[in-house]
């Protein structure tokens, strides 16, 4: 009678698999343990590690070629240094600078926002915030990680060829990606990158699959889907929409492959190259533009979701009060999840989409913005009259509520068709993408990393550092971007190695040579964040308290270094949901405890 007592939802079939582990533990190798590992924590943090390692050197591109747009007329040894012959007499060739252009899209929006993020926290808060001793499949998980460690490896090696890396822009629309003989950059770069692209696709399936199936199958007694914390709500529908939208990427992907090596047409009709008519006929390279935004658009949401499920549960745990309109913001992440599939054609308002269509895509574009304002309000009402404490986590959480507001409303502009044709393919466009969904993403990455860094090492990171890295990455965020507006309004276009050639834009100058320095010191901090992570990681102040912010949630009721199998004991029983702040006198109250028979109602 007792065994069927213990046996929890998401328990089954691994209370054996836990002992297993405890019995093999110590005798596991290094390359078992650390390499080729099983368990959600340590992949978890392999993801972390790989997309850390992308951050900087996507982040270094970002800073080189700034320094050519910055003093287009001045000369960079440096540069030289780094690029041989791509670089000869320390400027950037116009070739290669798209080159970098296309290398620092792609790095930061897949291998450091979708994989550095998602692959991180779902990895290491699924099971441990839904009650669970591992993923529902820990082999796929594994697989999930070294499917993206394949793909890098396969992006890096791009970078060393002889004709260099793809050059396409992050989108490769064709039919500059689908013609070897248009650049140096459409030749084996563009092959290998689509080749990593693929690998990246599979690990994105992989990871998804698994996460929405923990989630709904694995839930320890007690856990039903509206006690679930915000942040498993926003990664779960970050998983469905990755499930749902990668593969559309992916037949685009392979279809690109087909017109470039096997003599297809699906992007490709009447083309001449240096007067030599090209055989392609019929194909079309909007149709490129479809598939690749109908993942292009949710895609945003991948990155965004999962920062704004931290946010709202670092929010909540940092003011001390329970998260304001938790059914709204659940209501809230599904329409945007909806919505994320019915808008991607207000990236080709300018392609001769049909003006009806067009007005379409406007009205579900601005749509969207109901949902975000109904997050942004339910945040700043959960930090009003709160008991603040402004630990680094925090800061970089409302650091991202004001990213995501300011950034948001730029694209009230962008997704109105009329004024688009103005501002499309400006530098308004960098400006507005970058501030709501890069900038903002990674405020919401290193939030997550402030507050979840003692459940993933057992150790602090330094707080004067923190709130270091914070103040300047927020001031030099805005200083490199909100300009950028500016000259996206005066017509600015994006992607030019060169404008100084135009007097129109002469007056931009110092304001980019500003913009330039500005990034430079950005990245210098980042560099000092980098330090602060693994010098933590070995030599932070140990962390004594299971539960050193506060929290309500399951993954603090673990050992401070939880083994494989997260619980010693019994998976622990909820009885309440996860915002109990604040409530009948008491600061906390954790989601183990069962409700009191003269506790008020939430």
């Amino acid at each position: 009678m007792s065994d069927t007592i213990h046996i929890h939802p998401g328990s089954v079939g691994h209370d054996v698999a836990h002992d297993d582990h405890h019995h093999g533990h110590h005798e596991q190798s290094f390359v078992t343990k650390y390499i080729f590992s099983q368990d959600h924590k340590t992949i978890g943090k392999q993801f972390l590690v790989t997309g850390i390692i992308w951050a900087v050197i996507g982040g270094l591109f970002s800073v080189l070629f700034r320094l050519q747009l910055g003093f287009p007329n001045q000369t960079f040894p440096i540069l030289e240094t780094f690029f041989g012959h791509w670089a000869e007499g320390g400027q950037i060739k116009p070739e290669f600078y798209y080159a970098l252009i296309t290398m620092h899209g792609t790095v930061l929006v897949f291998f450091v926002l979708t994989a550095g993020l998602s692959g991180t926290f779902a990895n290491l808060l699924i099971p441990l915030q839904v009650g669970a001793r591992d993923m529902a499949s820990p082999f796929l998980n594994m697989l999930s990680y070294w499917f993206f460690f394949l793909a890098s490896v396969v992006m890096l090696a791009s970078l060393f060829i002889q004709t260099g890396p793809a050059a396409g822009g992050w989108t490769v629309y064709p039919p500059l990606s689908a013609l070897h003989q248009a650049s140096e950059g459409s030749k084996l770069g563009m092959d290998l990158w689509i080749v990593s692209m693929a690998l990246f696709v599979v690990s994105a399936l992989l990871g998804g699959l698994n996460y929405i199936t923990t989630i709904l199958n694995m839930r320890t007694k007690g856990m039903s889907m509206t006690r679930l914390p915000l942040t498993i709500w926003a990664l779960f529908f970050t998983a469905v929409l990755g499930v749902l939208s990668f593969p559309v990427l992916l037949s685009g992907l392979i279809l690109l492959l087909f017109d470039r090596n096997l003599g297809t047409s699906f992007y490709l009709s009447d083309i001449v190259v240096n007067g030599e008519i090209l055989p392609n006929e019929g194909g079309s390279s909007i149709l490129f533009q479809h598939l690749f935004w109908f993942l292009g658009h949710p895609e945003v949401y991948i990155i965004l979701l999962p920062a704004m499920g931290m946010v709202s549960e670092i929010l909540s745990v940092n003011s001390r009060k329970p998260i304001f309109g938790y059914m709204a913001m659940l209501g809230s992440l599904f329409a945007i999840a909806i919505l994320a599939f019915l808008v991607w054609a207000h990236h080709m308002f300018v392609t001769g989409l049909n003006p009806f269509l067009g007005s379409v895509f406007v009205l579900l574009t601005l749509l969207i913005a109901v949902p975000s304002a109904i997050k942004v309000f339910n945040w700043l009402t959960t930090l009003w009259r709160g008991n603040i404490r402004l630990f680094p986590s925090t800061l970089f959480a409302i650091g991202f509520v004001s990213l995501f507001i300011s950034g948001g409303l730029t694209g009230i502009f962008l997704g109105n068709s009329t004024i688009d044709i103005h501002l499309h393919d400006t530098m308004f466009v960098v400006a507005h993408f970058h501030i709501v969904m890069g900038v903002a993403s990674m405020f919401g990455m290193f939030a997550g990393i402030y507050h979840w860094f003692p459940k993933m090492f057992g150790r602090n990171l330094n707080f004067t550092l923190g709130y270091i890295h914070f103040w300047v990455t927020i001031v030099g965020a805005y200083l490199i971007f909100w300009p950028m507006h500016y000259e996206g309004f005066a017509g600015m276009p994006r992607r030019y190695l060169d404008k100084s050639v135009w007097k129109s834009f002469n007056n931009f100058g110092d304001l980019d040579a500003m913009i330039t320095i500005v990034s430079i010191i950005v990245f210098a901090v980042q560099l000092m964040f980098l330090f602060n992570f693994f010098y933590s990681i070995f030599k932070g102040r140990k962390v004594t308290n299971n539960n050193p912010w506060g929290s309500t949630t399951l993954e603090w009721t673990t050992p401070i270094n939880p083994g494989h199998g997260n619980w010693t004991g019994e998976i622990p029983e909820v009885h309440r949901w996860a915002y109990d702040y604040g409530k009948d006198g008491r600061e906390f109250i954790p989601q183990t405890e069962p409700v009191g028979a003269n506790e008020s109602k939430h």
